[in-house]
């Protein structure tokens, strides 16, 4: 599954900075070259994305975002090479507690990684960069790190259920418990398209034309 599912997955570096790891990980989201991400794996970043067989595309700027839901969007000009292709999204609602569930993203700079756990928990809430909550999103216990944010949570299928967004982290200890948390594939659907046309996940407006 790890050598079927890793060229999905691209590491997210920032332009021209001299770094030994990724700051996150992303998912091809369809054929037009669009990657999902976590908007705090950007931040106001330029990005150089390098995926797998060594594809490396810059982009300037990203198409949308939406941090109250820790989401972006990026494009591969010329739409995604064939290596780089888009994961089926299983409908995450179907999700039970217990179903074996596994996360794809960057670790530490040494390549792709998968680690494997069940579904925790459903309809959890985890706070936004915006200091809002984000609600009705997935718990589990497969291992993820901050590497692996913004990467793919499968099923055992291979489909997309969710987006690896953040790890449950002990305060005092700053150390992982191993509680992580995604993004369900119904808020890709909500929100991603709008991100793309829009630039927003409100959907308002076109891009590049101006209030009369």
């Amino acid at each position: 599954m790890h050598l079927q599912l890793s060229p999905f997955v691209n590491s997210v570096k920032p332009n021209g900075a001299e770094v030994f790891e990724p700051l996150g990980s992303g998912v091809v989201f369809d054929d037009y070259g669009h990657v999902v991400t976590n908007y705090h794996v950007i931040g106001k970043y330029i990005l150089d994305k390098t995926g797998a067989a060594g594809i490396k595309v810059v982009v300037e700027r990203p198409d949308g975002t939406d941090a109250m839901r820790d989401l972006a969007v990026l494009s591969i000009t010329d739409g995604a090479p064939p290596e780089l292709r888009p994961l089926p999204l299983a409908a995450s609602g179907a999700l039970k507690v217990g179903q074996s569930v596994y996360a794809l993203g960057a670790r530490y700079g040494e390549g792709k990684s998968l680690s494997a756990g069940v579904v925790s928990g459903l309809e959890r809430a985890i706070p936004a960069p915006t200091g809002t909550r984000i609600y009705g999103v997935i718990q589990t216990d497969a291992s993820i790190n901050a590497i692996n944010s913004g990467g793919a949570l499968v099923d055992s299928f291979g489909n997309l259920v969710g987006l690896s967004t953040a790890i449950f982290t002990n305060k005092s200890t700053g150390r992982g418990s191993g509680v992580s948390f995604a993004l369900p594939t119904e808020m890709l659907r909500e929100v991603v398209p709008n991100l793309i046309v829009y630039g927003s996940a409100s959907g308002r407006g076109v891009r590049g034309a101006t209030p009369s």
